[in-house]
């Protein structure tokens, strides 16, 4: 007869993953591929715009409101604590892959990979040291518009509102520490002008109204 470790009813409500689980593993998901994605740059003739990460970050932002929304700041900034840790250990990781021996015929490989992953830490670091201070703020600042607010309505003030301020910390300090010395400085400011703007406008039409669905079906699942 095959064993069967059994459930603890107690810790796993009929086997199932709660949403707190779901929505911390793609809001995870998400700012592990805005970190590789960063490493392309988008530009239109000679002026660098944006990283290719700006296309995912904002909708970790918009799972980053709907966590303060639902559970609270506190249980957001243990969630971002975790993305902080995962990211930590995505640059360990992929940093031994570039040291570890390989075949001959897989050189151009090595060097593809040597040259994608070699830049990733520099990605990470300056986007663990923004993402602190960048979602630390928008998690902070939603909670205190909603506490400011008399009947907890008009969710996108909120979403819309705290990251403002979170992408205003999170995109300067994000764009000088991945790029200064290898991006024309004329193009530092114009990356963090259209990098601020495109992160809200994509959260503005495509993340908030995913916020609204996610929020709405959350409240419903828990009254």
């Amino acid at each position: 007869m095959e064993n069967k470790v059994p459930e603890n009813p107690s810790k796993n409500r009929n086997g199932e993953f709660t949403p707190l689980v779901v929505v911390t593993a793609i809001l995870v998901t998400f700012y592990l591929i805005a970190n590789l994605m960063a490493v392309k740059i988008i530009s239109i003739g000679s002026l660098s715009l944006f990283d290719a990460g700006t296309i995912t970050f904002p909708f970790a932002y918009m799972l980053g409101d709907v966590l303060a929304e639902i559970w609270g700041y506190k249980t957001a900034r243990k969630v971002i604590i975790l993305t902080f840790i995962c990211n930590a250990l995505l640059v360990l990781f992929t940093s031994i892959g570039i040291i570890l021996p390989y075949p001959p015929y897989m050189e151009e490989t090595q060097k593809a990979y040597t040259m994608i992953y070699s830049f990733v830490p520099r990605i990470v670091v300056s986007s663990l040291i923004s993402f602190l201070f960048g979602e630390l703020a928008n998690a902070r600042v939603l909670v205190w518009i909603k506490e400011r607010q008399k009947n907890g309505k008009h969710l996108w003030i909120r979403t819309i509102g705290s990251s403002m301020v979170g992408y205003l910390f999170d995109t300067v300090l994000f764009v000088l520490i991945a790029f200064t010395g290898s991006v024309p400085a004329a193009d530092l400011v114009s990356m963090i002008a259209v990098q601020y703007i495109a992160k809200l406008l994509i959260e503005a039409f495509f993340g908030t109204p995913f916020a609204y669905a996610l929020v709405n079906y959350l409240r419903r699942k828990f009254s």
